[in-house]
């Protein structure tokens, strides 16, 4: 496989971000993770907001966990996935939105980029002492639940969320 790397978000791939935006925009598909369907027009400001909640202390929302936001490049410094990994869990991503959000860009997939970005997610536990994860994916999203069972995700049940949508719930001990 070609070499990926895990980034933190810089301006420096204002080009690429908005490559990988776009490529979301036009599939009218949801996008995945959260954090990207920010309209970055104002590229500075969106790497501040990536930033802005990475740390307890930062946080202003008591609503909110604190989060890390990374990219996933390939060989030629394209962007091609993003994921949201969640420090910890409240009781609305403990029902339904788990520690991490992961999403690649409609134009990549089927190339193995969401193994490796969840195996890298899996690192990035490790290193913050977590001992086990919580993955959901919608029911139907037979590739997701692949990639998260890939990983050791054992499914702990289904349950519906408050938009009506249906999520399986796995857990992934580290």
């Amino acid at each position: 496989m070609e070499k990926l790397k895990l980034i933190k978000p810089s301006v420096q791939y204002r080009e690429a971000y908005l490559a990988f935006y776009e490529d979301w925009i036009a599939s009218g598909e949801s996008i995945v993770p959260w954090v990207v369907e920010r309209d970055p027009s104002d590229f500075e400001a969106y790497v501040q907001f990536l930033y802005s909640a990475d740390a307890e202390e930062k946080l202003t929302d008591s609503g909110w966990v604190p989060h890390s936001t990374y990219w996933l490049l390939d060989g030629k410094d394209n962007i091609v996935g993003a994921l949201n990994f969640r420090h910890r869990l409240n009781e609305k991503l403990l029902d339904s939105g788990g520690h991490i959000g992961y999403g690649i860009r409609p134009s990549a997939r089927r190339n193995g980029y969401a193994s490796f970005q969840l195996g890298a997610a899996l690192d990035i536990a490790r290193r913050k002492g977590l001992d086990r994860l919580l993955l959901v994916c919608d029911s139907d999203n037979e590739a997701s639940e692949r990639t998260i069972r890939k990983h050791g995700g054992i499914l702990e049940d289904e349950r519906a969320t408050s938009d009506g949508n249906t999520v399986k719930r796995f857990w992934i001990a580290l």
